[in-house]
């Protein structure tokens, strides 16, 4: 197909992402989140949030980055971030076979360009790589915590899960961000809402 063709026929393929539930509820526990709404909000957070960042981040990559991070979901689906199945363990392979078709629909130069935005956020070694996954580590938490931790409660997960899986993605890079998530951590923790 024409490159227009492309661009078009990636961008329909994308719109599945709205139908791909996470296991995460929205802040007012109405219901589920679907992963498209998950990487707008990582994109208007790492906005917000560049700022607070000990890094100095390329903001616009960042706000790129955030959004690419997740298309993989289309093929691969949502794996709970704390899994330990053997789901977890495939989750590498899957979403590198659903990066090959899925930025292989794109036009050449575009294709390359999301792929290595993705590479990027993966590897976790560039500054907005290492923010984009903060921030991506840090969304989910606060709003597990202003829900009512329904999906850490549903799954068992403790006060020491949150902080191992969490605080070396998030401290390093937004330390005053990981403190005030602590805090609140803390506060649900000893309300018996996350279990220690």
């Amino acid at each position: 197909p024409s490159d227009a063709l492309a661009a078009l026929q990636f961008f329909m393929e994308v719109d599945q992402l709205k139908g791909v539930e996470r296991r995460n509820y929205l802040a007012d526990g109405s219901r589920r989140e679907n992963t498209a709404e998950h990487s707008w909000h990582l994109g208007i957070a790492a906005m917000v949030f560049a700022a607070h960042s000990a890094e100095s981040v390329d903001i616009g990559r960042a706000v790129c980055m955030a959004l690419v991070h997740d298309i993989v979901e289309v093929d691969a689906g949502d794996t709970f971030a704390y899994d330990t199945s053997e789901l977890a363990d495939s989750k590498q392979a899957r979403e590198q076979a659903a990066a090959d078709r899925l930025f292989g629909l794109l036009p050449q130069a575009t294709g390359a360009w999301f792929r290595e935005l993705w590479d990027d956020y993966e590897s976790g070694e560039s500054p907005e790589a290492r923010f984009v996954m903060a921030v991506d580590r840090l969304a989910p938490m606060v709003l597990n915590l202003a829900e009512g931790a329904t999906a850490w409660r549903e799954h068992g997960i403790t006060r020491d899960r949150v902080v191992a899986h969490n605080g070396p993605h998030i401290e390093p890079v937004l330390p005053e961000l990981w403190t005030e998530a602590l805090r609140r951590l803390d506060v649900a923790s000893s309300n018996g809402v996350v279990g220690v």
